[in-house]
C-alpha cells in the first residue's frame, strides 16, 4: 500500500491518501483538496471512501469538495455525525475560523470492527477522549495506524476541548494503540510518524 501525506488546511493537518492495485481511499481531507484531487485523477485511482478520524474543523474542511468532484462516499462514527454541519460541535466557531461545515452530513458511520472496501482491508477502533467519536484505522497487512489527533509523535491528543476527556484518551491509546505490535507505525492527525514502540518507552504522557 502506498501513502501520500498532504499538510492541508490552516493547521496544515495530515491528510492520508491510500493507493493499492489503482484504488484508493483518503483520510481527513482537512482543507482545500486540490493537490489530493490532482493526485487522484493523474493516477486514474478510483476513490472508494472518504474516512474521518473524528470532526473537528481542521479535519473535515475539504470533505465536501473532495466528495462533490469524486462522488465518494464518506464515513464517520456516529457520535459525530451531527458535527460535520455544525460549527458549534466542530470547533470553528470556537477558534473563529469561520463557519466550517460540509453542508451534507456524513454518506455512513463507520463501526469498530473489520471492514474490506475494495483492495483495502482495516480494522476500525473507537479511540474517544480527544473528541467522542474519535477513530483509528489500522491496516494489520501494512502495520501502520491511523491515529488521528488520539496519539502524536512524542505527545497525545489534547482533551480541554468541548467533550474531551484525558482518562479516557489515556485508556484508548493504552488498549488499542499501544497494545499493537511495537513496529507499528503511527500516522498522526499533525506532525510527523511514529512507531508504537517508541511511543511506548519514550512518550512522557504515556509513562
Amino acid at each position: 500500500m502506498n501513502i501520500q501525506i498532504f499538510q492541508l488546511g490552516l493547521l496544515g493537518t495530515n491528510c492520508y491518501l491510500l493507493q493499492k492495485d489503482g484504488e484508493a481511499l483518503v483520510i481527513d481531507p482537512g482543507g482545500d483538496p486540490e493537490t489530493v484531487l490532482n493526485t487522484i485523477e493523474e493516477n486514474n485511482l478510483r476513490l472508494h471512501a472518504i474516512l474521518l478520524t473524528h470532526a473537528h474543523f481542521d479535519h473535515i474542511g475539504g470533505v465536501e469538495s473532495l466528495r462533490e468532484e469524486t462522488k465518494a462516499p464518506v464515513y464517520i462514527h456516529e457520535e459525530e455525525s451531527s458535527w460535520l454541519t455544525d460549527p458549534s460541535l466542530n470547533g470553528s466557531e470556537l477558534f473563529q475560523v469561520g463557519t466550517i461545515s460540509t453542508s451534507q452530513p456524513a454518506d455512513y458511520s463507520i463501526k469498530p470492527g473489520k471492514h474490506k472496501m475494495g483492495s483495502f482491508s482495516f480494522e476500525v477502533f473507537h479511540t474517544p477522549g480527544h473528541s467522542p467519536g474519535s477513530v483509528s484505522f489500522w491496516f494489520n497487512d501494512d502495520a501502520v495506524i491511523f491515529a488521528g489527533d488520539t496519539l502524536f509523535r512524542q505527545g497525545i491528543g489534547r482533551t480541554d476541548l468541548p467533550f474531551g476527556d484525558h482518562v479516557t484518551l489515556i485508556h484508548s491509546i493504552t488498549e488499542h494503540i499501544l497494545s499493537l505490535p511495537e513496529n507499528t507505525t503511527v500516522y498522526p492527525g499533525h506532525g510527523p510518524a511514529t512507531q508504537v514502540g517508541e511511543e511506548k518507552r519514550t512518550n512522557s504522557f504515556l509513562i
